[in-house]
């Protein structure tokens, strides 16, 4: 007889590309049960400007794509290695590790979108089978391929009593809408942390605004402000998603005319972040009681303070007063899709993603050594 008891690794590098969150996490009876640990692995300085220069199109594309795939694989195994050497991991018999990849080029538009990673290697270093390539079969079917991340929220979260938002800030912001009906809306917003870390590092000479410190010392620049939340892409209806594509700090950058204040300039891009988090809420779940917070945007207490001021009707937590910390919910999310695709458990994303009905996400790679 199957055991109902069930294990599966999850690895999640963001948009942020500061390094990869990996969970062990446990599954009763088909549905998440807890985590049972947890590693981090930052990417060093080289891996993080070999990623970045990808977003932007280059010579030798091809060749630096499949390399650096093999180099961030390497990467990838060395958390996975990490997380196993822990007491919690000793005798748990994983059934498949989730690697999303690391997001380089996103353009459902054009019916494609690429995550880094060598996810044969990693099924070869490992020894274990790895899923991965989660957005392909849902592109395929017509949708965004993204974000995958809020049917696992209705798991975890839903309240047929009240309807619940949450809001995950990663380097892009995504909202999940958890209707008190059981239907679920979920879409990217625009930029969470992204656009802040990437000033931080041009003008402070540091990779994040610890708790806001640095936009709490400027004061917004209303007409900055205002150029910015023209951008097509927030008045879009969804599905729809987004990523550094879009939103680089390029994109920030065309309107600047050079001589603004820095702490000015970063107060603004962090109330541009809270308020279209905040005004995507307001228009696709303002009947919400309750406004859930994680990823690593939520460590910005300044952030989360504005977001919480622009929502007076909302009472704004975070997951963790759920049971997940708010740094482990997105791994964990794939950490359950892999155990979908090893049981072959079609999700249907239609409603979030815009795909055509239930599908099976994700490929497998398995390592059968004789």
């Amino acid at each position: 007889m199957e055991s109902n008891i069930h294990y599966a690794i999850g690895l999640m590098s963001g948009t942020s590309m500061d390094g990869t969150d990996a969970v062990c996490v446990r599954f009763v009876n088909h549905n998440f049960d807890k985590v049972i640990a947890h590693q981090f692995l930052s990417f060093d300085e080289k891996l993080r400007y070999q990623l970045l220069s990808l977003q932007n199109v280059g010579n030798d594309e091809i060749n630096r794509t499949r390399q650096l795939a093999q180099t961030l694989t390497y990467h990838y195994a060395e958390v996975v290695h990490n997380l196993l050497q822990l007491d919690d991991m000793k005798n748990i018999p994983i059934e498949a590790i989730a690697c999303h990849g690391q997001t380089i080029r996103h353009a459902p538009q054009l019916g494609y979108s690429v995550q880094l990673a060598d996810w044969a290697l990693l099924a070869e270093i490992t020894q274990l089978p790895v899923v991965g390539d989660f957005r392909a079969t849902d592109i395929a079917a017509g949708g965004q391929g993204a974000p995958l991340v809020p049917i696992f929220h209705h798991q975890l979260f839903f309240n047929h009593e009240q309807t619940r938002a949450v809001v995950n800030i990663g380097g892009i912001a995504n909202l999940t809408v958890l209707h008190k009906d059981g239907t679920i809306t979920g879409f990217d917003t625009g930029p969470g942390n992204m656009l802040i870390d990437e000033y931080c590092r041009l003008h402070f000479a540091c990779d994040y605004d610890d708790n806001g410190k640095i936009a709490q010392q400027g004061e917004v620049l209303e007409d900055l402000l205002k150029l910015w939340l023209q951008e097509d892409y927030f008045a879009l209806s969804p599905p729809k998603s987004t990523g550094r594509d879009l939103f680089s700090f390029a994109w920030a950058k065309h309107v600047l005319r050079g001589d603004e204040n820095p702490y000015n300039v970063l107060r603004t891009i962090t109330e541009l972040t809270a308020i279209s988090i905040a005004d995507a809420v307001k228009k696709y779940a303002d009947d919400s009681e309750e406004v859930l917070l994680c990823g690593g945007g939520t460590y910005n207490s300044f952030l989360c303070n504005r977001i919480a001021a622009l929502l007076p009707n909302q009472k704004i937590c975070d997951t963790t007063q759920y049971g997940l910390p708010v740094m482990y919910v997105e791994s964990s999310a794939f950490a359950w899709f892999a155990y979908c695709r090893v049981h072959k458990i079609a999700l249907n994303l239609s409603n979030i993603t815009g795909s055509k009905g239930k599908r099976v996400l994700g490929a497998m790679w398995d390592c059968i050594s004789t």
